[in-house]
């Protein structure tokens, strides 16, 4: 029988965290979370750096044999108590199923950007839900790349648990510096397009996107910034009916990408 830990000042129980709530922690060790089986799950298939399982009793009773089917050579296991399991989960049902996992090496706009390839830009995006089911959407519809600029912490827990395991598949960089951003999408003869809410603009549906292709979204409250939507080749705007004038930014990012994998 393991041994069964019940302290909140474990150490790994203190280190998870504080990987939890703290961005600044998160890059200090290198590390993030990951909490529910199946993006647990996701990370052990796509070998993405797991370097310690957390179970709970009860997670241990009913998915223990599963996850330790995998290989887990460089992933130290511990179990904790039902009741630690709670404090510590971001969710309000937790499975009890809980991992460290290694920051991979940061990409580069230039490291992703492929010939024809289609890429979704998020400036200023805020709400990790929203960045994470964008994340989500651009692995479910083939899109080549997700490059963020000034937004959220991709490795916040709400970002990952959002992704559902689409973090491990998906080509992401991050640029928060525009003129490199620019700089790079240039150099990789992308056309730029910058989705606005402007009746001027042109109808995405009318767009051709052959080609290499970045399209911008912006911030759910303000959207883009007026000199980056300026900075992009052109201007599109998703066609609406009657008095609504906005979309949610990520059901808005989901029609876009559907154009672009049309």
């Amino acid at each position: 029988m393991e041994n069964i830990i019940t302290s909140k000042d474990n150490p790994t129980v203190k280190l998870y965290q504080k990987l939890s709530s703290s961005k600044k922690e998160r890059l200090q060790y290198g590390l993030f979370v990951l909490e529910g089986l199946r993006i647990v799950t996701d990370a052990l298939r796509e070998d993405s750096g797991i370097t310690q399982l957390i179970l709970t009793q009860k997670a241990q009773e009913r998915f223990g044999e599963e996850l330790l089917q995998a290989d887990l050579r460089n992933t130290r296991t511990i179990v904790i108590s039902n009741e630690l399991g709670n404090k510590i989960a971001s969710t309000d049902t937790t499975q009890g199923v809980f991992a460290m996992c290694r920051i991979p090496a940061a990409r580069t706009v230039g490291s992703i950007m492929k010939s024809g390839g289609k890429y979704l830009v998020l400036f200023g995006l805020q709400d990790p839900g929203n960045v994470g089911m964008m994340i989500r959407t651009a692995d479910a519809l083939g899109i080549d790349g997700v490059i963020m600029s000034g937004s959220c912490d991709l490795y916040s827990p709400k970002v990952i648990r959002s992704t559902m395991g689409s973090v491990f598949r998906m080509k992401i960089a991050v640029e928060n510096d525009a003129d490199v951003l620019f700089e790079e999408l240039d150099s990789a003869g992308a056309v730029t397009s910058a989705a606005v809410i402007d009746k001027d603009a042109q109808p995405v549906t009318e767009c051709s996107f052959d080609g290499t292709q970045a399209v911008f979204i912006g911030n759910e409250g303000n959207g883009l910034p007026a000199d980056i939507a300026q900075r992009c080749r052109r201007r599109v705007i998703i066609p609406m009916h009657g008095n609504i004038n906005s979309l949610n930014a990520a059901m808005a990012a989901g029609i876009l990408m559907w154009e672009l994998s049309k």
